[in-house]
């Protein structure tokens, strides 16, 4: 899958990244429709928090589920 990832400050990048996929009982698995961003993602990009180059940005999401994990009770 495509997602914007932090390359360093005001450096980012659109990369092919793995599928995300549900490990735990509650974990969902979400296409997203829409994304936004906000003050904290300003932060990050200007490099003024102690994010690492490398990771994938984005919790601004609205999206559909389309997976859950089933769990016997």
């Amino acid at each position: 899958m495509k997602a914007v990832v932090y390359d360093g400050p005001r450096t980012v990048s659109v990369k092919e990244v793995p599928d995300a996929r549900i490990e735990r009982p509650t974990d969902a698995l979400v296409r997203i429709t829409t994304t936004n961003i906000c003050g904290s993602d300003l932060h990050m990009y200007d490099g003024r928090t102690d994010l690492q180059p490398g990771t994938v940005l984005g919790h601004e999401n609205m999206g559909e589920v389309i997976g859950i994990r089933c769990v016997e009770r």
